[in-house]
């Protein structure tokens, strides 16, 4: 009987280390978010170098990434943030303003968002836009600012 009793006791204790374990492996840097972010990084590194090929290959292995997190959660500001900026970065222009204007709705001041979108005003010759997100901007004290009051300035 006290076998079959610590038997049912060390059973119980595997099952919950190892349901334990499962959960802090989901949420430890592997989520789909986390690797669409991290491509992303890398894409950016390599278009920093002049790598404009190999970046857009990046950036279309996070929209994989980035668009299953978003079905997993949706309306996360910085996931439509990275959506916008991979699809920004492979020419859809169109799309990437949708997911931005979406993160936007979620959260107005997200300074990523707001610098994003303002180039991507830029880019579609929409300056006076690109100017009212620097405005959104002007008090945060941030590179995001510093880097879209630059481009506006070149155009």
């Amino acid at each position: 009987m006290k076998k079959n009793l610590l038997l049912i006791v060390i059973i119980y204790f595997v099952l919950i280390i190892s349901s334990y374990g499962a959960m802090s492996s989901s949420s430890s840097g592997s989520s789909n978010y986390d690797k669409g972010a991290s491509i992303i990084k890398k894409g950016k590194k390599l278009e920093e170098k002049g790598k404009i090929e190999k970046a857009n290959k990046r950036y279309e292995k996070a929209l994989k990434y980035l668009i299953k997190s978003n079905k997993e959660e949706p309306n996360q500001a910085d996931t439509l943030n990275y959506l916008g900026f991979a699809l920004r970065k492979l020419g859809n222009f169109e799309e990437a303003e949708k997911y931005y204007l979406l993160g936007l709705n979620i959260k107005p001041e997200h300074h990523g968002i707001n610098e994003y979108l303002g180039e991507l005003y830029i880019i579609t010759n929409r300056i006076n836009l690109a100017k009212e997100r620097l405005e959104v901007l002007k008090n945060c004290n941030c590179e995001e600012y510093e880097e879209l009051k630059e481009l506006i300035e070149k155009n």
